[in-house]
């Protein structure tokens, strides 16, 4: 996998969250030039640092554009260093500022001198060097809720993200709706990165809380769908329980085409197609964490238009016990198919 790295100059926007959204921006910040990427982020989040901050300074969560911003560092080096500070969560602190992520609180005292999260994240970009575009999806306060097929609401992204916590949790129950309480006005300039994209990219990540409101937000959901770039979604390696028991990758679909309005707009549905040792397949499976299956022929009726994609993704990484994609297959992956 030897390429240089600017192979590639294609304008690309993605949509996503945290973990999957950083891995596929670490790929492509490898090949393409990083200065076309957009990574569209949230600002719905409701738990752990980014939710307690939000909660009781008034300001948008900062944890996803913190994960966007580390993922676009070009300097293998500076980012190892920028990951040690921003994951540091002050343990050693008495006080308010106990258990928070360091790189949250650079952030929001950014929003607060530069007076806004769209300056805030602007200055934090040339702070670490970040030549990629991180936008809020919206710069409203937003709260989610999601609602399952028998009825039950969920209110707030951590409720919904922690859904499997809850005391009448049935993963049969899915999760078939989500809404904000208000209105999501839409970002200007994510709209105008929409217009000017080569590529649209749904990054893996959780289906209901970190992907698909986007497509609530005023504007995205039309803006893609006039929008002539080619659009692709990156299927997840595993359900996330509480969120996508047994859906198999044609649940996920209908789902984003759903939200999208269209059921011909897809252009690639990007899939791991790496077997894992069963061994680890069967500790995963025992922590209820199970494969998401290709079912391909649904995949096909239900998006007659999109090419799947299938390449050796999927990585096991030992120490923490975690599957990933691998960023640079990933990223090019999607480079290489147009």
């Amino acid at each position: 996998m030897q390429q240089n790295k600017y192979s590639y100059k294609q304008k690309i926007v993605t949509f996503g969250g945290k973990t999957g959204h950083f891995q596929l921006l670490n790929g492509l910040k490898k090949l393409n030039d990083s200065s076309l990427i957009t990574a569209v982020v949230g600002t719905w989040d409701s738990g752990g640092s980014s939710g307690i901050l939000r909660s009781e300074l008034g300001v948008l969560p900062p944890g996803d554009i913190r994960a966007c911003i580390l993922a676009l560092m070009e300097d293998d080096e500076q980012q190892k260093v920028a990951q040690r500070l921003f994951d540091d969560r002050l343990k050693e602190v008495v006080g308010p500022l106990k258990g928070h992520s360091l790189g949250n609180l650079i952030g929001v005292r950014l929003d607060h001198i530069y007076h806004g999260q769209d300056r805030g994240t602007e200055a934090e970009k040339k702070l670490f060097r970040v030549r990629g575009e991180v936008l809020p999806a919206t710069l409203t306060d937003l709260n989610l809720v999601g609602c399952t097929k028998h009825g039950i609401e969920i209110d707030g992204e951590a409720n919904i993200d922690n859904r499997k916590e809850r005391a009448d949790f049935d993963p049969r129950d899915r999760i078939v709706r989500i809404r904000f309480t208000s209105r999501a006005d839409s970002n200007p300039k994510v709209l105008s990165a929409i217009k000017k994209a080569d590529k649209i990219v749904f990054a893996p990540g959780d289906l209901f809380t970190s992907v698909l409101p986007h497509l609530l937000v005023e504007g995205v959901a039309e803006g893609i769908l006039k929008s002539k770039a080619k659009v692709y979604f990156v299927l997840n390696l595993i359900q996330k329980e509480g969120e996508t028991d047994y859906f198999k990758a044609s649940d996920f679909l209908r789902a984003l085409n759903f939200y999208l309005g269209s059921s011909r707009r897809l252009n690639f549905i990007v899939v791991n197609n790496k077997k894992f040792d069963k061994d680890i397949v069967k500790v995963f499976q025992g922590e209820r964490k199970r494969a998401v299956n290709l079912d391909e022929d649904n995949c096909q009726k239900i998006c007659p238009n999109a090419k799947i994609i299938k390449a050796n993704l999927g990585e096991y990484l030992k120490k923490e016990h975690l599957l990933r994609h691998n960023p640079e297959k990933l990223a090019l992956s999607i480079l290489r198919n147009n």
